[in-house]
């Protein structure tokens, strides 16, 4: 079988999303919670993969789904694009999480007389690394330095925005912005013991930005 690499992925992530939104699925039926819904469909993807490809799997200690192309895959319903994420570093909002991510986005509709439900899939997106870090901050700090900032116009800043991080750190951070000025990132990331990722602005941007992809784009009901 053949290796499975970020290209196939994406484009078996199209073949997938257009599939699966035609699939009637009774297992479905009247569920609600999002995180069911999600495994669902994290190891409905996998095992579609798993059929042609060789790739590693994920597991919890590793963090992502697919760590040998460091990509991880996200679910989440149109009606609220987000999902956690595990904490590593502040860095993490500045930088971008570390890997990629490739986001499955869901409008899910039961049928009432067949009793099935339908993942119709109105968004599939790839977000490069480099633009996972948190909108808001990376542009304000792009701005500072754009605008002829120092480091105490930096830790201001991210004081303001309650970056988690103790002033050593912040200090620390600031030197290292100046000497390598963050990517634009576009997440939206909620500070919390698990990161919180909004992709409202991952969605309006795909195939707008660089980095960050539109490989399938459907239709909500």
């Amino acid at each position: 079988m053949e290796n499975l690499t970020v290209d196939i992925l994406c484009r078996e992530a199209k073949q997938f999303s257009i599939i699966e939104s035609s699939h009637a699925e009774p297992a479905l039926y009247g569920v609600t919670d999002g995180k069911a819904v999600g495994t669902y469909l994290e190891l409905k993807f996998r095992d579609y993969l798993s059929k042609n490809y060789n790739f590693e799997l994920g597991n919890a200690a590793r963090g992502i789904d697919f760590p040998s192309l460091n990509v991880d895959m996200k679910v989440t319903s149109i009606k609220q694009p987000q999902s956690s994420c595990p904490f590593k570093s502040a860095r993490q909002k500045i930088y971008g999480l570390g890997y990629d991510l490739i986001v499955f986005v869901y409008d899910k509709t039961d049928d009432q007389i067949n009793k099935t439900a339908t993942l119709k899939i109105s968004d599939t997106l790839f977000v490069e690394k480099h633009r996972t870090g948190d909108f808001q901050l990376t542009k304000g700090l792009r701005d500072i330095i754009k605008n002829e900032g120092n480091i105490d116009d930096l830790m201001a800043f991210m004081q303001e925005k309650n970056l988690p991080v103790d002033e050593i750190e912040l200090k620390n951070l600031s030197e290292e912005i100046i000497n390598d000025i963050p990517e634009q990132g576009f997440l939206t990331i909620s500070n919390a013991l698990q990161w919180r990722l909004q992709y409202t602005r991952v969605i309006e941007k795909a195939g707008i930005e660089s980095g960050v992809r539109s490989i399938y784009k459907g239709k909500s009901s």
